[in-house]
């Protein structure tokens, strides 16, 4: 016999729903800010086409990637568990990096006025983040000898 939560003790359903309750405000969370990180990589993805630079940066990813499994060792997280979800952002945003450039609409007076629209404390690419200790994306298809030159995804 399988037991539900209906048949455990009534302390335990009160924790369980506590707990359930603090994973659905941190689920919350993380969505929110993977909606303002994606603000700003479409920042990114704007910028890089109106400069002709590739949608990603496979030195940038490199180092994003080391830097995130770091992040995840220190707050006690499987870093190869941090790198998927890095690695699934990274293509999500070259994706749209992608789609950008391929607009025929992508002008600079757009960006100006999409950056405009943007908080000025937002990250400048994909991978940048604002405190050090958020993990955040970068690329990874074409390469760039000068990271300035062609900020990652």
């Amino acid at each position: 016999m399988t037991m539900t939560t209906r048949d455990i003790d009534e302390n335990v359903r009160a924790e369980l729903n506590r707990l359930r309750e603090s994973i659905d405000n941190i689920d919350a969370a993380v969505v929110h800010m993977l909606a303002e990180r994606f603000k700003c990589t479409q920042q990114v993805g704007h910028l890089k086409a109106q400069h002709h630079l590739p949608p990603a940066d496979p030195d940038r990813e490199s180092r994003q990637i080391e830097r995130l499994r770091q992040l995840a060792e220190s707050a006690k997280l499987d870093p190869a568990f941090a790198e998927k979800l890095l690695n699934f952002i990274i293509a999500e945003v070259i994706r749209h990096h992608e789609t950008i450039a391929a607009s025929p609409t992508d002008s600079p007076q757009t960006d100006r006025t999409t950056a405009n629209t943007a908080t000025n404390t937002a990250p400048d690419t994909a991978t940048d983040t604002a405190p050090d200790t958020a993990p955040d994306t970068a690329t990874n298809t074409a390469a760039s000898t000068d990271p300035k030159a062609s900020p990652d995804a």
